[in-house]
């Protein structure tokens, strides 16, 4: 029984494996190949094709003013993507630096640090990224910017935690006792240890940070009003929606849903892979 029960948790470990897979890849190639190769005019308007329903020569239909709705999905969704790896790999090296410093230094430092830390975790994410958007002129950096400093304070906790759990290994001990130095334990033993933790968590960021710039969009901050995003396109259909016209807002939502559940699948066979105790409960 154990061995069956552990074969089909196998199979669906790899069946999700493939499907998070599949899934990724469409997206990259979507948002790099279908801009360049459909000489279409993704803001062109149109007034006698408004609000058409899902039909051949609209796979998803069109807008409110007769623009072809799933290549501004597709282009939104670049968008989405961009601004969610470019903040996330910002805030996990600002996290990593931040939780190996907290954690290498010990003491008052790392007392001090975690009491900042606690502090920026006190304030709702999307309240601190509003502020910090309302600082600068509407574009996609500010937006980058403004995730970015609002979601590194999850990785600094998990690289101190894991800094704390290798600083009591024995072959730190080793290389304190043969002479090296705090920064050189850091840089050549520490931080390589933490790296697979830093990437699981750089991984899992993407999603959040996709639906936290769909979220500011969607409030009518950070991004230009033309400018294609998953926010903006649910946010200019929702007369449409009580309008009975239902594609302007489910396409855009799942544009939005679908590569964050397949990112997320991957992040999650990745923790798998990395966690030993999880790895044998697979095997069982």
């Amino acid at each position: 029984m154990w061995r069956s029960h552990g074969t089909a948790r196998r199979s669906t470990h790899a069946l999700r494996l493939r499907v998070s897979a599949v899934l990724v890849a469409v997206t990259v190639l979507a948002v790099l190949l279908v801009p360049p190769l459909v000489q279409l005019d993704q803001q062109a308007v149109d007034l006698a094709a408004k609000l058409l329903p899902p039909s051949w020569s609209h796979p998803a239909g069109t807008d409110d003013v007769g623009r072809d709705l799933l290549l501004r999905c597709v282009y939104g969704l670049r968008v989405s993507l961009l601004v969610g790896v470019v903040a996330a790999l910002t805030a996990t090296v600002i996290g990593t630096a931040v939780g190996a410093a907290a954690g290498s230094l010990g003491g008052w430092a790392d007392r001090l640090i975690m009491r900042v830390v606690d502090t920026l975790s006190s304030v709702p994410h999307l309240l601190l990224g509003i502020f910090i958007v309302a600082m600068f002129r509407p574009g996609v950096w500010p937006v980058v910017i403004s995730v970015a400093l609002t979601h590194w304070l999850s990785t600094a906790r998990i690289v101190r935690a894991e800094v704390l759990s290798l600083r009591s290994r024995p072959y730190i001990d080793a290389a304190v006792s043969g002479g090296a130095s705090r920064w050189r334990v850091t840089i050549r033993h520490l931080l390589p240890g933490v790296l697979p933790q830093a990437g699981l968590a750089a991984v899992l960021m993407v999603p959040h940070a996709m639906w936290h710039e769909s979220a500011l969009s969607f409030l009518g901050l950070g991004l230009p009003t033309h400018t294609a995003s998953l926010g903006t396109l649910i946010q200019g259909a929702r007369g449409s929606l009580l309008a009975g016209q239902w594609w302007p807002t489910l396409f855009p939502g799942l544009f939005l849903i679908i590569p964050t559940l397949a990112i997320a699948g991957l992040a999650g066979v990745w923790r798998e892979r990395i966690n030993p105790r999880r790895r044998s409960e697979l095997m069982l």
